[in-house]
């Protein structure tokens, strides 16, 4: 299998910005020989989001796709179902507050009254119950081929990103074949792969046919949230945690980590992946990409 050295990063749909001036900034700092060094460090904003005239949550993002964020959020909680109309998205830039508008009220009330904490970093908030309309979900038995896995993970880690950039941040592509196409970056993996669900809902494309690649852990938020949005593969160069593996088991999903070089890990739907590639004609990470690699794990 030959994986070009020269990658053309125009064919996604959205790509990310690293140069973007508001996303990050230096800073001066003193290495560990005591040598002035100069440091791209992330920034990070608050983003009050209201549903209607309901404050729902004030989350710590990057401060890109705020109309995304908050629309993925609110479906990916529940609040917010295919079937609402949304009339109008107002976000104000001064206040950093987006409110979705709908055209008739949601019954959110209830799903305030419970929250739980995820284990993702810059720790998320699910509303109500986790597991609720999992019972309802019905993901298609959509075939991976494990060279389709291969390219998306030799131009996913070499794509410019602000991750490369200043690291301190997450990565989530949405992906179909072995094209990767709307890739987001934020300082938690729950905010990145709810900007995707935000761009799934907006622009009412199907994902029965896609794959979600990740850069953080399998958490059980993870596995939950990319069912929901009816997206049958997930796959990340990160690990797992039990419950997210033993839900992607219960919901049918194909849970792919640990997709280094030449290397990945099949933990539910082992039976839907088609191994039509030799790993051993798959390059290895280069050290830079192997030590990037290890450090998301660790996040």
């Amino acid at each position: 299998m030959q994986l070009s050295s020269s990658t053309d990063f125009t064919d996604y749909l959205i790509a990310p910005n690293p140069t973007q001036p508001d996303l990050a900034r230096v800073v001066d700092g003193v290495d560990h020989t005591g040598q002035t060094v100069r440091l791209s460090v992330i920034e990070e904003r608050p983003l009050t989001i209201y549903l209607n005239s309901q404050e729902i949550v004030t989350a710590m993002t990057i401060g890109d796709y705020p109309k995304y964020l908050a629309l993925g959020f609110l479906r990916n909680q529940g609040m917010l179902l295919d079937t609402d109309v949304v009339t109008r998205i107002d976000f104000d830039d001064e206040l950093d507050t987006v409110v979705v508008r709908t055209a008739q009220e949601t019954s959110h009330e209830e799903k305030l009254k419970k929250k739980t904490r995820t284990s993702g970093c810059a720790v998320g908030t699910v509303f109500g119950d986790m597991m609720e309309g999992l019972e309802a979900v019905t993901l298609p038995n959509t075939p991976v081929l494990t060279s389709d896995l291969y390219a998306l993970a030799h131009k996913i880690n070499r794509t410019p990103s602000l991750y490369l950039e200043t690291g301190a941040i997450h990565g989530t592509v949405l992906c179909q074949g072995n094209r990767p196409l709307v890739y987001m970056e934020d300082v938690g993996r729950h905010n990145a792969v709810d900007k995707i669900s935000g761009w799934l809902f907006d622009t009412k494309t199907e994902a029965s046919d896609k794959i979600l690649y990740t850069t953080g852990r399998l958490t059980s938020e993870m596995v939950i949230k990319t069912a929901l949005m009816g997206i049958p593969v997930l796959a990340s160069r990160s690990g797992f945690t039990a419950w997210g593996v033993e839900i992607a088991q219960q919901v049918g999903l194909t849970l792919i980590g640990r997709m280094r070089g030449q290397r990945f890990v099949c933990l539910s739907g082992n039976d839907r992946v088609t191994r039509d590639v030799d790993p051993s004609s798959v390059p290895e990470d280069d050290k830079k990409h192997r030590r990037k690699s290890a450090s998301v794990d660790d996040a």
